[in-house]
């Protein structure tokens, strides 16, 4: 009897985890629905910044769809089986954050309906348009290599797709990067430094995600994970924070060594108000000093400190995202080096933005969006990681 009301309460806890996510997603919608009758002008966006907070949400979750196959690609690519069993669960966390990410895109567009355009007609001069094929792409190698991990018939093939994922995910982060490092209508950007710069910090968030998603699934299924197992994910997620924190800390220092970039890096690093507060004590301070300390120091390294250290390290991405992407764009752009440029048009001030509700509840509709396709689908078909006894490799 007691099993039975365990069991009623936790059926009965999973469709209201449904119903708020798929409220959350309802409140995407509305936001679609607003901004598409009224204009983006009811959003904080304006002519200096025209990627607000949607594109933060969206990037963190396509560059997490990305690193999450990390996971996957260490089973299959590179044989060790600690991470080969998770590699489903991996692959399914790839799809729902890319369709969650890349329906945030889509639908901050302003007209979402004009993407048939840029699907029948392609232009092969721009990264936007490359990013199209990389996306789909994406989506369709990894249900193949889905197809081959669950389907017994295909196991054979498991190590092919394997690959073609692994080689796939590197071109799709560049090309992530490469958005930015090709726009040089911003001090932030057009730095070659991007596309590693973004691959790095994907193996980083990705990992983090899967940690916080494994954990919740085996707590849900009152299970365990080996000690001998979290000990060696946790040491990689120490091992990407701190690459991710070198290539952050060498994009920086590489602007820093132009003169024509010292204005904005003091803009981002000192004088930018909310921008440096996010970068050092979102980014630095608690999306790496914290996690590395929960990670690392004896004494802790266990489930509950992982948890929290991954969970850290996703609330600093999106630190960093802000300053990245929104930052950059306040940032006034010096058109005549050397010159003074004064117009009614706000030229050589710093842009104002703060994000409307609108941009919240779409970014968060992304979200949920991620979050239901993989609730359902760890729910219908058996994305648990099976784990044999755990001997070192």
């Amino acid at each position: 009897m007691a099993d039975l009301s365990k069991l009623y309460s936790m059926n009965r806890l999973y469709y209201v985890l449904l119903a708020l996510g798929g409220l959350a997603v309802l409140g995407g919608a509305y936001a679609v629905f607003m901004m598409e009758h009224h204009g983006h002008i009811i959003s904080g966006m304006n002519n200096q910044i025209v990627w607000g907070m949607p594109h933060v949400f969206a990037i963190f979750l396509i560059v997490a769809a990305s690193g999450v196959l990390n996971v996957a690609s260490i089973g299959s690519v590179f044989g060790k089986a600690v991470y080969k069993a998770r590699a489903p669960l991996a692959s399914l966390l790839s799809i729902a954050m890319l369709a969650g990410g890349l329906a945030v895109l889509m639908l901050d567009l302003g007209r979402p309906d004009r993407i048939i355009v840029a699907a029948t007609n392609y232009n092969l001069t721009s990264v936007f348009a490359w990013n199209v094929v990389l996306y789909s792409g994406m989506f369709s190698l990894v249900i193949v290599y889905l197809w081959t991990m669950m389907e017994r018939r295909m196991n054979p093939f498991n190590k092919a797709a394997g690959l073609a994922v692994f080689i796939w995910r590197f071109v799709l982060t560049t090309g992530t990067g490469l958005i930015f490092a090709f726009l040089t209508a911003r001090q932030a950007y057009g730095s070659a430094l991007l596309p590693p710069m973004f691959i790095v910090l994907s193996f980083a968030w990705g990992l983090a995600v899967f940690h916080v998603v494994q954990k919740v699934i085996y707590s849900w299924n009152e299970k365990t994970l080996d000690p001998a197992i979290l000990q060696r994910t946790k040491n990689l997620l120490g091992v990407f924070i701190v690459g991710s924190l070198y290539m952050v800390a060498t994009y920086h220092l590489t602007n820093m060594y132009f003169a024509h970039q010292t204005g904005f890096e003091r803009f981002i690093l000192m004088d930018g108000g909310v921008y440096p507060n996010l970068f050092w004590w979102g980014y630095v301070v608690l999306g790496n000093a914290l996690p590395l300390l929960l990670i690392y120091f004896p004494g802790l390294g266990k489930t509950r400190c992982v948890m929290i250290a991954s969970m850290m390290v996703v609330l600093g991405a999106f630190a960093l995202l802000y300053v990245f992407i929104i930052g950059g764009q306040a940032y006034p752009l010096n058109i005549f080096p050397g010159y003074e440029v004064v117009s009614s048009f706000a030229d050589g001030q710093v842009a104002s933005y703060a994000p409307s509700l609108y941009e919240i509840l779409l970014g968060f509709g992304g979200l949920a969006i991620a979050f239901l396709i993989t609730t359902v689908s760890v729910r219908v078909l058996n994305f648990m990681p099976q784990d044999k006894p755990y001997i070192s490799d």
